[in-house]
């Protein structure tokens, strides 16, 4: 292994929060170094039309994620085309060892590694995504209106954004793969007294159905786990609510994190509970999930990160 290099502020992760981040990081002199990762860009680069980025009425999600990557380098942060494998909270400076046998050593650590939406995987979704299939209600629903749409899923995520359809699309269907919800009382109250919402029970997804000139969702096949029996739902979109996984597992056991793999922070801040490691952007947020509120908590770990670092000067 080469001489480990020693660094003030390291992120991991290049989505929104990390490239925020990086910024932050660069115009208070920390000269971050980030980590990019084995998906530079983050979930943004395959998600097509961007229309809830502000300032931006519309945009590609790659070349929004283009225009972020050259701004941190523009404001002075170095971006490692790299992958963190291992990461050391126990010393200080913290040690990460990446992908390429470089290791790092951190006075302050930004971890920005996101999250990643659950999938059906089905090979036809795969051929469907971003053209009418998407795991994100709030930020593609705009495109459905007055559209026939699918919710696959059972718990709160699912039933939320059923209801978030229902105000923009015609009708929206739920199919669940069971006789019963797992969401909340009230949320369910919501969903089974709404006029524009129906439920398939006992269903699952086993194809996406489409065209390819334009590519579009024509509707899906269902088949029923009971009977085995299958049917054709015409539909214009479908969005799996099947629940998210954190990119958290590198610093499992090292922190505080929730249940579900979200590592836990101050309320209000971005201190994890190991003093000089801080975490942004969906890695700690299962609720918003957004773009723009990546980067607002990539910004709060980065000034979080300069006054912990300005309390321990460099060696």
């Amino acid at each position: 292994m080469v001489e480990p290099r020693r660094t003030r502020l390291l992120i991991l992760g290049s989505g929104p929060a990390g490239y925020t981040a990086a910024v932050y990081g660069a115009r208070a002199m920390l000269k971050p170094v980030v980590l990019c990762g084995v998906t530079p860009g983050g979930q943004l680069t395959i998600t097509t039309e961007v229309e809830n980025w502000p300032g931006d009425r519309s945009v590609q999600g790659p070349d929004l994620m283009e225009r972020m990557e050259a701004h941190a380098r523009a404001a002075g942060a170095e971006l490692v085309a790299d992958h963190a494998d291992r990461v050391d909270l126990d010393q200080y400076p913290f040690c990460i060892d990446a992908s390429s046998g470089h290791r790092f050593l951190a006075d302050a650590l930004i971890l920005a590694t996101g999250a990643s939406a659950n999938w059906l995987g089905l090979p036809s979704e795969e051929r469907f995504k971003g053209f009418g299939v998407s795991a994100c209600a709030t930020c593609d629903g705009f495109f459905f209106r007055d559209r026939q749409v699918v919710v696959v899923g059972g718990g709160n995520t699912a039933v939320e954004e059923a209801l978030y359809l229902a105000n923009i699309a015609a009708h929206v269907t739920l199919v669940h793969r069971r006789e019963s919800l797992r969401a909340e009382r009230i949320l369910q109250e919501r969903l089974f007294n709404h006029s524009k919402i129906s439920i398939r029970w006992n269903s699952v997804v086993s194809e996406i159905l489409g065209e390819d000139m334009p590519r579009r969702v024509t509707g899906l096949r269902l088949s029923d786990t009971v009977t085995g029996a299958s049917d054709i739902l015409a539909c214009d979109g479908l969005f799996v609510a099947i629940g998210h996984s954190p990119a958290s597992s590198i610093v499992a056991r090292q922190l505080d994190m929730s249940d579900a793999g979200y590592i836990l922070v101050t309320p209000g801040r971005t201190h994890s509970s190991v003093p000089g490691v801080f975490a942004a952007g969906d890695l700690i947020d299962p609720i918003y999930r957004q773009a723009v509120t990546s980067a607002g908590s990539g910004c709060m770990a980065a000034l979080d990160a300069e006054r912990f670092l300005s309390e321990r000067p460099a060696d």
